[in-house]
């Protein structure tokens, strides 16, 4: 049908739900009733859990709708199958925080993604502990804020958590990336931000955890390295994973070679879990993730 050059607004459907019989139906004939049109949809079942994972796609083919009144007619049913649903808008893109330290191959992916519209993602603003990439960041007229930091034990720390707390809400930040931010997160900025924050570890996890991870692989002479981009809990690398990379490596190469194939599946690996958030794709399975990409 010809609707005059204008596009259809586009909503995304999320739902986690204990496993029972009629669950798509409802949801199906929910949608129907509102005159929407499914443009995709993916589903799984965790045998091992018991619980139902889906994201729906969807778009007004006939009727006005908007986020306000989906959640709200959709109570009732989210009610009946004890369901955790959420609705989102598929035109806005969240916007995001980045942190970064002193090397830059994530920051600098991240920003010529977004500018060139390969991430679906507004970058509000970079926090670094460090000076170096101000320029840089600057030249994309996106706001810089240094909070120097010289180790965990710095006096400084909660005065500058509770900055970056602030600048979080006065900015509706959705999403803070760690591109290799390498200070750690203080238990209760990881609670207060619980499924918001994306780190970029430069190891293939659970292996190598914390630092120097290309230096222990080299110590034990692996023949994969790798990256994982989880998301941020209290406990130290041990986040829920989203995403993994990894490249084929020798034993002529040393720690510093490593790092350099490493460099680009960290950027690769952090890229796609980046626009799988934005996207609406993850979904929180206890300590793991389903991802519909």
């Amino acid at each position: 049908m010809d609707n005059g050059g204008m596009t259809n607004a586009g909503f995304i459907l999320k739902i986690v739900c204990p496993d029972q019989p009629g669950i798509v139906y409802a949801v199906s004939q929910f949608l129907f009733q509102k005159g929407a049109n499914i443009i995709d949809s993916a589903q799984f079942s965790d045998r091992f859990t018991g619980r139902f994972f889906m994201r729906v796609h969807f778009e007004a083919a006939q009727a006005k709708l908007d986020l306000q009144n989906l959640e709200r007619d959709f109570q009732s049913i989210a009610q009946e199958k004890a369901m955790q649903a959420e609705f989102f808008s598929d035109a806005v893109k969240p916007r995001v925080l980045i942190m970064v330290s002193k090397l830059g191959h994530c920051l600098n992916d991240l920003l010529f993604r977004a500018q060139s519209q390969q991430l679906p993602i507004d970058i509000a603003a970079v926090v670094s502990n460090h000076e170096d990439f101000k320029p840089l960041v600057e030249s994309y007229q996106i706001p810089f804020y240094c909070l120097p930091l010289s180790d965990q034990s710095d006096p400084r720390k909660s005065e500058q958590e509770a900055f970056l707390l602030n600048l979080i809400e006065e900015q509706a930040i959705d999403l803070v990336v760690l591109a290799r931010y390498m200070q750690i997160l203080s238990n209760d900025l990881c609670e207060r931000l619980s499924g918001r924050v994306i780190n970029i570890h430069h190891s293939f996890l659970p292996s190598f955890k914390g630092a120097r991870p290309y230096l222990q692989a080299h110590q034990r002479g692996v023949k994969l390295i790798g990256a994982t981009a989880h998301y941020v809990t209290a406990d130290l690398d041990e986040g829920p994973i989203i995403e993994q990379g990894v490249a084929r490596v020798d034993h002529t190469m040393d720690p510093e070679q490593l790092a350099a194939i490493g460099r680009d599946v960290e950027c690769m690996a952090l890229a796609k879990a980046v626009r799988w958030h934005a996207e609406h794709r993850i979904l929180l399975n206890g300590q793991s993730t389903v991802v519909f990409q």
